[in-house]
């Protein structure tokens, strides 16, 4: 399994940005695929998951702004992320489980900063 995370960029607080991730080696409908973040100087945590079910779940200091959905046939999970914060900045890592193994992506850089 193999994740291909893209999007990431410089955005002013208060904008926009959505952050994808490329998933090979196994199906969506059978793989639950998570957002995690990690800002500097901190632990990485969980921002977002979407379930193989399609279920989905943010946590609640994104709740309201954050997105996750996902693209079966594309193989492609998104977040759509809004309303951006300074405290939002960090590497942006997509991780998803299958056969009791975690894969990881190698991460993309978002920047909220004007």
């Amino acid at each position: 399994v193999q994740l291909q995370a893209s999007g990431g960029g410089l955005v002013q607080p208060g904008g926009s940005l959505r952050v994808s991730c490329a998933v090979r080696g196994t199906f969506l409908a059978i793989t639950g695929v998570a957002w995690y973040r990690q800002a500097p100087g901190k632990q990485r945590e969980l921002v977002a998951n979407i379930t193989s079910g399609g279920s989905t779940n943010v946590v609640d200091s994104v709740k309201g702004r954050f997105t996750i959905s996902r693209d079966v046939a594309k193989r492609t999970v998104y977040l759509q992320m809004n309303s951006l914060k300074e405290d939002d900045t960090g590497v942006y890592y997509c991780k998803a489980g299958r056969g009791g193994y975690d894969f990881w992506g190698q991460g993309t850089l978002v920047t909220v900063s004007s």
